[in-house]
């Protein structure tokens, strides 16, 4: 009997990770790179730098495509190799001096055993979906309070808002702290929901395209907040107010907390 029952559960869970076990299966044939301590750095620049390049392309053809300057939020505005290369060096230099040695830390503890089961697709989109509920909340009170008190500004946030209007590259364009405020956020949330090592990857891939997309200054028709209903999610045109006045529209995704504390600010969608 209770081996009927045990197959039975099997077979309810096999039917729930029918997408994502075979992805899982794959990744973890591939443990000892997942498990190297240069493996958290390689993903987080490459998965970056591949978001980024699409608008750099954009960015390039626009002078000669009027097509696409009709998506441009700053239509007047493209930005130039003296600004796209620091952006890059920073994004490089912050990675090697700061990532990879916390991450070499973190890894002498000794590596954590995957899992030989996948989550359950259900259970992958609501851990997603509240790592950014809870990372925009967080990233929210840390951002309004170092806009609110000068000092917070002038010595760790200034630097991220030299470029106005912001590009895909100018994403990163931060100090050590301002990154390490955000990586201990995510760190927090996905040991806080116990999230899967599936999860977690999805979440930290998800978590840098909308941030790429919310600094990229374009908008599509398939632009995240045009996805989203009900005006819940703020999007490009949301965040690149923010780096054009400063003291609106704080939350880096959704639009819930700006609009309770009174910092919402809409634009006119092109």
């Amino acid at each position: 009997m209770s081996g009927r029952n045990t197959s039975e559960l099997h077979v309810r869970c096999g039917s729930s990770q029918l997408f994502l076990q075979p992805v899982w299966d794959r990744l973890r044939s591939q443990e000892s790179l997942a498990q190297s301590p240069f493996f958290p750095v390689i993903f987080s620049i490459t998965t970056y730098m591949c978001f980024c390049l699409p608008f750099v392309v954009l960015d390039v053809l626009c002078p000669w495509v009027p097509a696409l300057r009709r998506h441009k939020i700053q239509p007047d505005f493209l930005p130039a190799a003296r600004q796209l290369l620091p952006c890059l060096g920073q994004t490089l230099y912050q990675h090697l001096v700061f990532v990879f040695p916390m991450t070499l830390l973190h890894w002498a503890r000794g590596p954590a055993l995957l899992p030989h089961e996948a989550p359950e697709l259900l259970q992958l989109v609501c851990h997603v979906v509240f790592c950014l509920l809870l990372f925009d909340a967080e990233f929210f009170a840390w951002h309004v309070l170092h806009h609110k008190v000068p000092w917070l500004y002038r010595t760790f946030h200034k630097m991220h808002h030299q470029n106005s209007p912001s590009f895909a590259l100018a994403t990163q364009y931060m100090g050590f702290w301002e990154l390490f405020s955000l990586g201990f956020f995510d760190m927090v949330n996905v040991i806080l929901l116990q999230c899967h090592p599936l999860t977690i990857l999805v979440f930290h891939v998800v978590n840098i395209w909308l941030s790429v997309e919310d600094h990229s200054g374009y908008e599509f028709p398939w632009s995240t907040h045009k996805l989203v209903p009900f005006g819940w999610y703020g999007g490009v045109v949301h965040h690149d107010l923010h780096h054009s006045q400063f003291n609106c529209n704080f939350a880096p995704y959704f639009t819930h907390w700006d609009r309770i504390l009174g910092t919402l600010k809409s634009a006119q969608a092109k």
